[in-house]
């Protein structure tokens, strides 16, 4: 037995331009400069409050928490219209479960903006445990999501592989021991350079071949059952 481990926007929800609008709306709403292409390479993974007590280390939590619910209202204004699946995700999905695997959700994403991605593509019903900060688990690249999702599937965590889109997801993965695969959904094939946990990296869903993922998985972690089995 093995389970997929999913993070959810930009890995099976196409969620992040509408991330990328709403920090932009956020900024200019509050009179901020942002850098683009440094801010989503560098905070993609992580939950709002991280982000913003970075941003912002001088204000209390409370405010940061505000700052974060202002910011996912404005995301959930731009995701509820066009909110869509990640290329080939709901058959990979489909295709992974009638081989008998686990599947689980592993996100730095609210509750609000997960039950908007649940209640119009039917996720939750699609996985066996989600796992998230609201559980009070530390966001990406600290590995406690992934490896509180392999502890209630009732799995080792490299019997787990891990399905990201951000580098700081892949670092949680290796952190946590789990092999990983990167989608370029986000960012490019250039930002996964280095990670010795990686054994694809694709566009999307519609490229990977399940079979092909469970033996180049097998042939990797088939030297750490063989010392587990020895007395």
């Amino acid at each position: 037995m093995k389970a997929f481990l999913f993070d959810l926007d930009g890995t099976l929800i196409d969620s992040m331009p509408h991330h990328q609008s709403a920090w932009n709306a956020w900024y200019a709403r509050h009179g901020l400069q942002m850098n683009e292409d440094e801010f989503f390479a560098s905070t993609a993974g992580r939950s709002n409050i991280e982000i913003l007590a970075d941003l912002f280390p001088a204000h209390s939590a409370d405010a940061l928490a505000v700052m974060a619910d202002e910011k996912d209202a404005i995301y959930r204004e731009f995701a509820t219209r066009s909110l869509a699946l990640i290329g080939g995700a709901r058959a990979f999905v489909d295709a992974a479960r009638a081989s008998g695997l686990r599947l689980a959700v592993c996100t730095a994403s609210t509750p609000l903006n997960m039950a908007l991605a649940f209640k119009l593509h039917g996720i939750d019903a699609w996985v066996d445990a989600v796992t998230s900060p609201a559980d009070g688990l530390r966001g990406k690249p600290h590995p406690d999501i992934f490896f509180e999702a392999a502890r209630r599937l009732g799995l080792a965590p490299h019997d787990c592989i891990v399905f990201e889109d951000a580098p700081l997801g892949i670092e949680a993965a290796r952190r946590a021991g789990m092999q990983a695969v990167a989608l370029t959904t986000t960012l490019g094939a250039e930002a996964f350079a280095g990670f010795d946990n990686i054994l694809a990296i694709a566009p999307d869903f519609t490229t990977l071949a399940l079979a092909d993922l469970i033996q180049q998985h097998e042939r990797v972690i088939a030297p750490m059952r063989s010392t587990e089995s020895k007395p």
